[in-house]
């Protein structure tokens, strides 16, 4: 693989806005105050007797690193998705997969109480069952099917799980706050138990999107030149399919509904580095981070020192970058 001038400078360059965007989230917009010099000693050399260094240690440090994950896990589900079914406005919050994983966390915590099934494993059912919805609805298989039946069907879809979503916390009334405050998307929750459990199946799921990101290359050229080429197309959706259900459950569950990520941060690497999946998935991951970590440093600005959820920062961006895309797609 070919790596351009251009493409190494865009590469340095996020790498270096994701190592200052990480260091002011450690020590910006802090009720107890903490310096930029306490963000540093507070990871490499912390003392249990200054507070500002156990803040960093034990609540900045923990929310840094779940914000940049999963900001780098819904950037490429997005990815994926867009190159899955070759139709630009894909991504998880348009293909109703945010909705129906957040449906299904809501149900397992509201009517099962969590007692039958786990939180990732509902939102991945919950995703899995919106996404096939979506899919059949739209046609996404159909020769010469309109890739606008796609994003209406997911408009609809997560029209309705987002309705259900608030009919079954209306009924158990006892678990509405919490199951608000979560569907609101927010890191301030994040400790290191979210971490501990997050972290792996969404490095697993983040590598396997890697790998597949040459033959998601080849799907652009039609299903049947993919065919021709001895690829398992069945197979590779499949795959595609898991990696993204991965993604977006686990980090539905973790921090909440979080929209219009993966759906910004892929176009904005395509016109950073172009359509090769080899390169825009990692670019995609490291945009994602830094844009939800640079989302979590705004929702602490906006009422300092009330914090406004990560989730509706991004999507008052989102939201008009979404609409651009309409206008540019008809």
């Amino acid at each position: 693989m070919y790596l351009d001038i251009k493409t190494v400078n865009v590469v340095t360059a996020l790498i270096v806005s994701l190592l200052l965007v990480t260091w002011l989230g450690l020590f910006s917009y802090s009720a107890v105050p903490v310096s930029a010099l306490d963000a540093i000693v507070g990871i490499w050399s912390p003392s249990a007797d200054v507070i500002a260094h156990v803040i960093v240690q034990d609540i900045r440090l923990p929310r840094v690193l779940e914000a940049a994950l999963v900001g780098a896990s819904l950037s490429c589900a997005g990815a994926l998705m867009q190159g899955l079914t070759r139709n630009p406005l894909a991504s998880p919050s348009v293909f109703g997969v945010n909705a129906g994983a957040a449906l299904g966390i809501a149900l397992a915590t509201t009517v099962f109480s969590s007692n039958i099934i786990s939180s990732p494993i509902a939102a991945m059912i919950g995703g899995f069952a919106a996404w096939v919805l979506v899919m059949v609805l739209g046609g996404a298989w159909k020769m010469g099917a309109e890739r606008g039946q796609l994003v209406l069907a997911g408009i609809a879809i997560s029209a309705l799980c987002g309705a259900l979503t608030k009919a079954s916390v209306i009924l158990v009334e006892e678990q509405a706050a919490s199951v608000m405050v979560w569907l609101a998307g927010s890191f301030a929750h994040v400790s290191w138990d979210t971490w501990a459990w997050s972290w792996p199946s969404l490095f697993a799921a983040l590598i396997l999107s890697l790998l597949l990101a040459p033959k998601v290359n080849l799907l652009a050229m039609g299903d049947e030149r993919v065919k021709s080429l001895g690829v398992n197309l069945n197979l590779l959706r499949a795959a595609i399919a898991l990696a993204v259900l991965v993604l977006v459950g686990v980090s539905v569950s973790s921090v909440g509904a979080i929209a219009f990520v993966g759906l910004i941060v892929p176009h904005i690497g395509r016109l950073l580095v172009g359509y090769d999946y080899r390169i825009l998935l990692p670019v995609s991951m490291l945009l994602g981070a830094v844009l939800t970590i640079g989302a979590d440093i705004l929702s602490r600005a906006v009422v300092f020192p009330t914090e406004t959820p990560a989730g509706a920062v991004l999507a008052i961006i989102g939201a008009p970058c979404f609409l651009y895309l309409v206008r540019q797609k008809q």
